[in-house]
This record gives structure tokens, C-alpha cells and sequence, in this order.
């Protein structure tokens, strides 16, 4: 076929078909904005401690003194054990007694687990999947199991999708995962147990990511070149940041976390009437050879914008004049082929891995910072709005390679500042906990458009596949690293700092590509610091 920019260029850039579709399209990634980051509500651990039943008859006084105090892991005074407490029959003789706490020491009386369950302070929380399954103590390890329950379905749906957009259609994926999302979301409101909530949970994910990749895509192949990269810079990340917003707000409204649900599941009904309104990829049509149906949305296209289109919009060549294809079809074999290729691709993984762990370990961390959680995460969401904008000016004016080192090692060095500033300076460790979402927001912006303009074009789609698979394996990771909370409560923070400033540091041996032109070959590639490329050798 002809070139398809080409033939339709008659179009023009910015008609009423293609806001019609941009914006629809960034509308549409809202949901999956607020859907992505729910788990820092849905499951919120509450205040709890070890339940005394109320058959046991005693007073305040005493059922406040069988709790335990124990050491903090950081600094600070000592607080309520949240899974143990003092032996309960031994507390109820000391009280039949006629003794007051203060009477009793304390360091001789033997303590025991939970065994009547916890108490869970509503203050904050009606009702968490934690909570509601008691994922504390011993169970502990079951909430971050959780959230990479959902990325591994996160994972599953860039896989499939892919294929099955490739196979049956952008926009026929876009809407069946949108359907997955919403009944799958129905269906956690009414979990009987924690292992179907994680089952449900799972396909959540999978239906999110499949319909967020079919959105992307679908845009950028429906868009001029030149809304192409806004679209895909900024349009799409503002339409996620608004969803991630609305999630805060929600939950501060609704406390209970299956009611939560509920309001979250429902917005994905109003976008049902987009399937009259968001066209097949008239590009996808036209390699699958269906040109009747790919002329039929042009026209229709040049209708809305009001332009005349060609008697003839694709005009079929002979099978003579297609170029001869390689019987070696590309594959993800060819990312490590030669030194010069496979460093430049085990650094991109481990850069993309890294800048995951650090952006989701901020956002999934809101829950726990001092202060209002709520708030909290809304601002850990607004911050997203000028990082994503600020990314697409980096992106267009400045170097690539600089934009992710300084970003990425400034987020670094905020997470590990606030392990400095005092307890009682509760703001200003949260400004410098924004200012890393802020830092790190750019970074995975923009090392999204680098990495496109590192590889040729015959191993880009190969190569971007796979560093997003490597981010969709950080994104399973990054809930652990919250865990360690429990061990440490600067830990997770310690960690992830080092790590995103020496893979900020390493970054710096990525070749710079602003301004380049875009490869087409291998041997087009540029060389990666101390490897000679192969031509070099043979001078």
C-alpha cells in the first residue's frame, strides 16, 4: 500500500475527527488512573491492636494496660504492640483482685498473640481488605501479595494484549478489557474470601492494562505525526494523573472499601457510547489488507472535517514492487546480539525496573505517611499534572540523557534526605517525599521516548515491549519494598534512594539521542561507552 500518513495527509492535523478522538481517548484513560493506585485504599491498614473480649469485664483502664509497649524501629517513644498482648487470664486475676494497673509489674507477666482477633481503628478506615481478613501480623505478608497480585495482572495484559490487538483489532481489545475491568470490579464487591478478592483483583489488572495499551496505541495510530507525540507524552498522562486525583477524593467520601468499589466501577458504564465514537485504526485495517473498511472511516473522517477526500485514498501496488523482507524476522534474541546492542539494552532494563520500583514505592507509600492520607495522596497525584508537562518540554528541548540522570538522581536524593529531617518536621518530610514523585514523574516520562529513539526501526516495538516488561516486573516488586517498612520504617526509602541514584549514574552511559536522527538499522545504532563498535575493529 502507499504510505498512510501519506495518503491521508488531505486530512489535515488537527480537524474535528482528530480532537474527537484525542480527547475521547485521554478521557478514557482516566479509570485506569484511579484503578491503578486503588490498592492504597482498598487495602489501608488501620490502627489495630489485639482484641479483649468484652465477656472479659474489664475496665478501660485495664484493658488499655494489657496491651504491651514496645520499642519503635526508628526513633521515638514506645507504642501499643499491634500483635501481641499481656496473658489475658493473668490481666483478669490481677484486676479480680481489686489492683490497679500501676500496682502490677508488668516485665514478670508472660504475653500471648492475638488470639481473639484485633481491633481495628474506624477513624480513618470503615473497612479495608485488611481489616476484613485481618492481613496483619502473621498475615502481614498477604497485603503486599496483594498489590502484586493486581501487577502481575498488569503484566499479563501487556502481554496478551499485544498479540490480540495485532490479531483482532485495537479497538475491539480497548472495549473487551474495558469490559473485563468493570465486571471484574463488580465482582471484588462481593469477595466471600481473600483468596477470590486477590483471583478478582488479578483480571482487574489484566483488563487495565489490556484497555490503557489498546487506548495508547490506538491514538497514536488514529493521530497526525505531529498530535502523535503529544498525545502519547502528555494527553495520555494527564488523562491518568485526573483519574489518579479523582481516587483520594473518592475514597474520602466513601470509607468503606466495597462501597469504594462500587463508585469506582461505575464510571466505566458512560464509556459504553464511545464504541459509535472511537473508530477502528484505519493504519491496522489497511495491513491486515481490509481497505473497504479503512476507506470507509477516512471518509467518514474527512466528513467531520469538512475536506474532500480522493476518489482512490489507498491505491494497491503489485506484489512485484513490495520490498524483499529478511527470512530472519527480528526478535527479542537480537536486543543482546552484540556488545554495542546488549549494553545499551541491559541498561535500559535496569533503568526501567528501577524507575518503577521508585515511582510506584512513593505512591503506594502515601498511605503511610504522617498526616492526613487522603490529602496525602492527592498530592502525590497533582504533582504528576506539571511533572507530565515539564516532561514534554525536557523531551523537546533538552538532552535526553541529562533530563533522566538529573530527575531520576534528584528523586534519589530527596527519599534519602528525609531519612534526616526530625520526627516532629512532619511537612517538610512530605514536601521532599512529593518533590521525589515530582522528580521521578519526569523521568518515566521521558525515558519512554528515549528509548523508542535508541533502537531502529526494525527492533524498536521488540525493544520498547521488553523494557515495559522489565517496568511491569518492578511493579510487582515495589509492594515488598513497602513491606520492609515492617522491619524498618526508613528502610524501603534507604533502599530505593541508593538504587535510583546508581541507576541514575548509569544512565549516564546511555548514547544521547536528541536531535539524532532515528536509527533504521542496526549497524545504525550508536555506540555504547567502551565497546568498539564492529567496523571500528576492523580499522
Amino acid at each position: 500500500m502507499t504510505d498512510y500518513d501519506s495518503a491521508t495527509a488531505f486530512l489535515g492535523e488537527w480537524g474535528r475527527f482528530q480532537k474527537q478522538v484525542f480527547y475521547l481517548l485521554c478521557l478514557r484513560a482516566i479509570p485506569c488512573g484511579y484503578t491503578a493506585l486503588s490498592v492504597v485504599f482498598l487495602a489501608g491498614t488501620p490502627q489495630h491492636r489485639c482484641l479483649v473480649p468484652a465477656q472479659s469485664n474489664l475496665t478501660a483502664a485495664w484493658e488499655n494496660s494489657s496491651i504491651p509497649l514496645e520499642e519503635p524501629s526508628g526513633l521515638g517513644a514506645p507504642e501499643r504492640s499491634l500483635c501481641s498482648r499481656y496473658r489475658l487470664t493473668d490481666v483478669q486475676r490481677y484486676s479480680e483482685k481489686g489492683l490497679l494497673p500501676a500496682d502490677v509489674n508488668w516485665s514478670t507477666v508472660a504475653t500471648e498473640g492475638c488470639l481473639d482477633g484485633w481491633q481495628y481503628d474506624q477513624s480513618t478506615y470503615a473497612s479495608t481488605v485488611v481489616s476484613e481478613w485481618d492481613l496483619v501480623c502473621d498475615n502481614e505478608w498477604k497485603k503486599p501479595l496483594t498489590s502484586s497480585v493486581f501487577f502481575c495482572g498488569v503484566l499479563s495484559g501487556a502481554f496478551i494484549c499485544g498479540q490480540l490487538a495485532d490479531r483482532f483489532g485495537r479497538k475491539i481489545i480497548l472495549f473487551v478489557g474495558l469490559g473485563i475491568h468493570s465486571i471484574s470490579t463488580f465482582l471484588l464487591v462481593f469477595s466471600p474470601s481473600w483468596t477470590f478478592f486477590c483471583c478478582m483483583y488479578f483480571l482487574v489488572g489484566l483488563g487495565n492494562s489490556s484497555s490503557y495499551s489498546s487506548t495508547f496505541v490506538l491514538g497514536t495510530e488514529l493521530l497526525a505525526p505531529r498530535y502523535r507525540k503529544t498525545f502519547a507524552t502528555l494527553g495520555v498522562n494527564l488523562g491518568f494523573a485526573v483519574g489518579y486525583m479523582m481516587l483520594p477524593l473518592l475514597a474520602f467520601l466513601i470509607r468503606d472499601w466495597r462501597m469504594l468499589l462500587v463508585a469506582l466501577a461505575l464510571p466505566n458504564l458512560l464509556y459504553i457510547p464511545l464504541w459509535w465514537y472511537i473508530p477502528e485504526s484505519p493504519r491496522w485495517l489497511v495491513s491486515r489488507g481490509q481497505i473497504e473498511e479503512a476507506e470507509a472511516i477516512i471518509r467518514d473522517a474527512a466528513k467531520k472535517n469538512k475536506v474532500k477526500p480522493p476518489s482512490v485514498i489507498f491505491i494497491p501496488v503489485t506484489e512485484k514492487d513490495i520490498p524483499s523482507q529478511s527470512s530472519n524476522a527480528p526478535n527479542i534474541c537480537d536486543l543482546v546480539s552484540s556488545r554495542n546492542i546488549c549494553g545499551i539494552s541491559v541498561t535500559l532494563w535496569l533503568l526501567w525496573l528501577t524507575i518503577t520500583i521508585t515511582y510506584l514505592g512513593v505512591s503506594l507509600n502515601t498511605g503511610n505517611l504522617h498526616g492526613d492520607a487522603f490529602l496525602n495522596c492527592f498530592l502525590s497525584a497533582l504533582v504528576e499534572i506539571p511533572a507530565y508537562i515539564l516532561s514534554w518540554i525536557f523531551f523537546h528541548w533538552c538532552s535526553r540523557r541529562l533530563a533522566v540522570f538529573s530527575t531520576l538522581c534528584l528523586a534519589g536524593i530527596f527519599l534519602l534526605i528525609i531519612q534526616l529531617i526530625p520526627e516532629e518536621l512532619i511537612y517538610v518530610a512530605i514536601g521532599l517525599e512529593m518533590m521525589g514523585k515530582f522528580a521521578v514523574t519526569i523521568a518515566f516520562s521521558v525515558v519512554y521516548g528515549y528509548t523508542v529513539e535508541l533502537y531502529p526501526t526494525v527492533l524498536r516495538t521488540t525493544a520498547l515491549g521488553s523494557c515495559s516488561m522489565m517496568g511491569k516486573i518492578g511493579s510487582i516488586i515495589a509492594p515488598y519494598f513497602i513491606y520492609l517498612r515492617s522491619y524498618s520504617v526508613s528502610l524501603p526509602y534507604i533502599l530505593i534512594g541508593c538504587l535510583a541514584v546508581l541507576l541514575a549514574l548509569l544512565s549516564l552511559l546511555l548514547p544521547e539521542s536528541h536531535g539524532m536522527p532515528l536509527p533504521d538499522m542496526l549497524d545504525q545504532m550508536q555506540s555504547f561507552p567502551g565497546i568498539c563498535r564492529p567496523e571500528i575493529q576492523s580499522q
